[in-house]
């Protein structure tokens, strides 16, 4: 008990805990960047999104391994060493005797190190459970990616390390250039003097008894009576230099890299790009708390505020094009003046007999049989929903012998379920005109379910933020290669270069019957209306305002893309942008600005409808007497990338920032429920107005039902047991979501499916 009564006021007024204390206490930015990192690694912070798997399974070309792991060594070492320049500059001068050893940044980096080798540590822990429990590494594929890791992160170190040491200048160079000067000035130099300066360097200090060397040997620090403080500042203004130097390297390195963004080589982890986004933040807010001091604070706010106006003011914001529109002539009005012209029942009528020739030709080739009409709405879901949308309509259709795709006329849906039909749908149409493709592929699944996430978030950093100036043409007209074309690029690297064709190239074979037509339904952000795309007008999308002739103040559940979009060449709509548009993930796919006049912005097609029924039956609605006397009934098959009939979860320890947001997290986590409940009962409102049989086909991915993904799952698996919602899917999360078809509830539902169809 002596020992420890004397070792603990030595323990705590040691360097490493001091600066540690220090950072905690003042430097609250730096601190909340390693609160984040810490949250993400650990599964607690983004979890439903997927982000732990960007830091615990990064993948580089498509593959992980021994680089994807050596670039987040790398990365990681440099935000750490950006953590230590931005301490060592605002905080330097509160230990100035740290300025009176001969390389005074590498003792106070190996000082500042508590925090920054605790999360490597942690990092290393994660990540061997993950490898292990999550992508079935073997012993020696763990080892190589940890070697990976550990060889990026030394070498990184050893670079900044050699920096330093030939850039960095210690305090006895700086004594004798000042003895120098003193010696010319004939400036008498006294004990007094130094005394009375060392006191007044005194007061602002904080105690330290004890740090570590270069050896990590504990010495105890001695008096530096014998510099003045204006030596000692001299050596830690030197560094300030030194960030300047990095950070001006780190903005080149980026640049430098955005121009070669769209070569898969120079698309590094996502995980990397935030790092490298988080580096910067670090180094400016050091630089900035150093330049304004007490004032960064206020400064900060102001700056942001003025940044924010000009924003608004549109010196700053970024517009992201639908390829093929001509922006280059008089927008569209889009106003409430505008909007009822799309009720003229001329061009209602016309759009109608389109579809009317397309249903005639489906029906003859079922001779006289009358068959089932099959509606397909797929669920949107990121990746996720693409990969087991595809995955669904490859097995449904190769069991039920191709009936699937023949009795289909329509698909309807969101973001990635829309993305998987669209393909699978590409896959037929290709096999048909006799190319050599096989839709059942497992290649095919393999494509789609590959990594879109890494050029997008490298994209936000490097082209959106930094560069953007380099151009591309389509259809004529040249468009910027932003993160909008990024991921056009991806969607259309993943699906094979087959969708890469302007929309109205779809309207012949969906006139002949061959392949059922696509509706592509995004949001208006300015008014919540459905932007209904497809191959040709489909004004008659809002054919129940018919209805109501007499009421003026009908108001268009949706607006007709090709209509209005005429004069700025709506034929030529590039169909992997009508994809993009339908598909807009927050914060990831940025919304599209279309030429009207005000410009209005395109989101997700699930704000509206996540699962396409209620588009489905809109277009049933219009043609429910050609379909009651055409067909023997109705099928609305739902491919879902969620359970319609979930957990009801009891709400326990309810904190206070739980009550506060609950009004609004409630409405957001029951989302989808509001919109099931729409749908059920326009289906259910259906029955009275249909002469026919409608039935209903759930096919949903839920991942609990299926027990064998499960076995051996880690802590942050067992808590979120289906794949996450983004763009990247981990190699469990893939396995599970194609297994997933073969649940019990699923095969039941094909059973049903299928006997339908016969």
């Amino acid at each position: 008990m002596r020992k420890l009564y004397f070792f603990l006021p030595k323990l705590y007024y040691s360097f490493p805990i001091q600066l540690l204390l220090n950072n905690f206490r003042r430097n609250h930015v730096l601190v909340l960047c390693w609160i984040i990192l810490f949250a993400m690694i650990t599964g607690n912070f983004g979890k439903y999104l997927g982000i732990p798997y960007l830091f615990l399974d990064p993948e580089y070309l498509n593959k992980v391994g021994f680089t994807s792991f050596f670039m987040m060594g790398l990365l990681t070492a440099g935000f750490s060493m950006a953590f230590h320049i931005t301490g060592y500059i605002a905080d330097g001068h509160r230990f100035s005797f740290i300025g009176t050893l001969p390389n005074p940044f590498k003792k106070f980096t190996i000082n500042n190190s508590i925090i920054p080798v605790v999360f490597l540590i942690t990092y290393v822990y994660q990540i061997i459970g993950f490898q292990i429990n999550n992508e079935y590494s073997s012993e020696y594929g763990l080892l190589k990616n940890l070697a990976g890791l550990f060889t990026g992160y030394v070498t990184m170190t050893v670079i900044f390390s050699l920096y330093f040491r030939f850039t960095n200048k210690d305090i006895f160079k700086y004594v004798v250039c000042r003895i120098d000067e003193k010696i010319k000035q004939n400036v008498k130099v006294t004990r007094a003097s130094a005394m009375h300066k060392l006191d007044i360097v005194r007061k602002k200090q904080v105690r330290v008894d004890y740090y570590l060397d270069g050896h990590l040997r504990a010495k105890p620090v001695e008096a530096s009576s014998f510099y003045d403080k204006a030596t000692i500042l001299q050596v830690f203004d030197q560094n300030h230099f030194n960030l300047v130097v990095i950070e001006l390297f780190i903005f080149a390195m980026v640049l430098v890299l955005g121009i070669f963004k769209d070569y898969p080589a120079f698309q590094i982890p996502a995980a990397c790009s935030f790092m490298i986004f988080l580096t910067i933040f670090v180094m400016l807010s050091g630089a900035f708390s150093y330049w304004f001091g007490g004032w960064s604070a206020t400064s900060g706010l102001v700056l942001f505020l003025i940044l924010n106006h000009l924003v608004g003011e549109d010196f700053f914001s970024k517009k992201y094009e639908a390829f093929g529109l001509d922006y280059g002539v008089q927008p569209a009005e889009y106003s409430v003046k505008t909007l009822p012209l799309q009720l003229d029942s001329a061009n209602m009528e016309a759009d109608r007999q389109q579809v009317l020739t397309q249903l005639a030709n489906w029906r003859k080739k079922f001779g006289a049989h009358k068959p089932k009409m099959v509606f397909l709405c797929a669920s949107g879901g990121g990746k996720r929903a693409s990969l087991w949308t595809l995955n669904a309509l490859q097995t449904l259709d190769s069991l039920s012998h191709g009936k699937l795709m023949e009795s289909s006329v329509l698909i309807t849906g969101a973001s990635g379920g829309l993305i998987g039909a669209s393909y699978f749908r590409e896959l037929k149409l290709r096999e048909k005109q006799g190319e050599p493709i096989y839709p059942y592929s497992n290649s095919h699944r393999q494509k789609i379910s590959s990594d879109n996430l890494n050029p997008l978030i490298f994209s936000l950093l490097a082209n959106d933020l930094f560069v953007g100036f380099t151009k591309f043409e389509y259809a004529g007209k040249a468009y910027q290669r932003d993160r909008a074309f990024t991921f056009e690029d991806q969607l259309n690297q993943i699906t094979e270069g087959l969708m890469d064709r302007p929309i109205v190239s779809y309207l012949q074979p969906e006139l002949e019957g061959i392949i059922p037509m696509v509706i592509l339904t995004p949001t208006v952000v300015n008014d919540g209306r459905k932007m209904y795309i497809a191959s040709r007008p489909v004004s008659f999308m809002n054919a129940e305002l018919n209805n109501m002739p007499g009421y003026l103040q009908r108001k268009l559940s949706g607006v007709d893309f090709h209509r209005f979009f005429k004069n700025q060449d709506a034929e030529d709509l590039r169909f992997l942008s009508a994809l993009r548009m339908s598909a807009t993930f927050p914060y990831i796919t940025p919304n599209t600005t279309l030429p009207t006049e005000p410009p209005i912005q395109i989101m997700d097609a699930g704000i509206s409808d996540n699962f396409g029924l209620s588009d489905a039956v809109r277009f049933l609605y219009a043609f429910r007497e050609w379909v009651s006397e055409n067909t023997n009934g109705v099928i609305f098959l739902s491919i879902r990338d969620s359970p319609k009939m979930g957990t009801i979860l009891a709400k326990k320890g309810q904190t206070i920032i739980d009550d506060m947001t609950q009004p609004i997290s409630s409405v957001y986590n029951n989302f989808e429920n509001f919109q099931d409940i729409t749908s059920d009962l326009l289906i259910g409102q259906a029955h009275s107005w249909m002469t026919v049989p409608i039935h209903r086909v759930d096919i949903q991915y839920q991942a609990e039902n299926y027990v064998p993904i499960l076995q051996n799952m880690d802590s942050i698996r067992q808590n979120s047991t289906r794949a996450s919602l983004s763009w990247r899917l981990t190699t469990r999360e893939k396995d599970g979501i194609v297994r997933n078809i073969q649940s019990t509830q699923n095969r039941s539902e094909t059973n049903k499916l299928i006997e339908l169809l016969q």
